[in-house]
């Protein structure tokens, strides 16, 4: 498509427009989010990598995300949607506050905000390539729930994204109880991670737990986990499989 623009002397500019581009397919992703309730709050674990197709490409990626007083986001999937959503989020708090009414959006607030944006561009074919995890706390209540990137939504204790749904959703499900104290809540976490960094390729070995509570959000610094690679099905992981040597 073209446009023309007239100048002083009489002549014209024919200009191109440029079409415009959608995200066809996910460039620079982030694996897993894993996330727990426990007696104070919501614990919430990612890895920082970044991975551009198979490569890892960047290693020191935030994940999570603190969203208002009450909550906190953390994304798989594509990072520049994942920023994109921020910047959503953001417009959403400044106009919220500016109501100066002494109240604020809570987690199913922003939880329900989160489910229509995503289903809304998804009815668009245009959809964010994202899976997010919202948690929160307020009026003492914890929230935890996760949207997919067509917007199918929903509540639970613990949620995992990627890989952890198949792999860490089971530990949590043996492991994972109400009244689960900050250190055992950590300790479940980090085996969750540990397993993924073991079974998935684009884990890395850098992580950041994150708490939210009455008191707010807190992210911890990046650390990493102490792994062991001597075990035997490691050194021929294919061994016994049909077809393999």
């Amino acid at each position: 498509m073209t446009f023309t623009i007239p100048i002083d002397n009489g002549d014209a500019v024919k200009i191109a427009e440029a079409e415009s581009q959608r995200t066809l397919y996910p460039y620079v992703t982030g694996t897993s989010i894993v996330a727990i309730k426990y007696k104070d709050g919501v614990l919430m674990a990612s890895d920082m990598g970044g991975s551009y197709g198979s490569t890892l490409r960047y290693k020191n990626i935030e994940r999570m995300q603190a969203i208002g007083k009450h909550s906190l986001l953390g994304a798989s999937g594509e990072i520049s949607d994942f920023q994109e959503i921020l910047r959503y989020l953001d417009e959403l708090t400044l106009n919220d506050n500016m109501w100066d009414d002494g109240n604020s959006l809570g987690p199913k607030e922003i939880h329900n905000y989160l489910t229509r944006v995503m289903y809304n561009r998804r009815n668009k074919f245009n959809p964010l390539w994202n899976t997010l995890v919202l948690g929160g706390v307020k009026n003492g209540k914890s929230y935890l729930g996760m949207v997919s990137m067509i917007g199918v939504s929903f509540e639970d204790d613990h949620v995992a994204t990627g890989f952890g749904n198949h792999l860490a959703r089971p530990i949590l499900r043996d492991e994972w109880h109400a009244d689960m104290s900050f250190e055992d809540g950590v300790k479940l976490l980090e085996k969750c991670m540990r397993v993924l960094l073991y079974r998935d390729r684009s884990a890395i070995n850098k992580l950041q737990i994150a708490k939210i509570t009455e008191e707010g959000v807190t992210v911890s610094q990046p650390y990493s986990l102490k792994t062991f690679w001597e075990f035997s099905s490691f050194h021929n992981p294919t061994a016994g499989a049909e077809g393999s040597w």
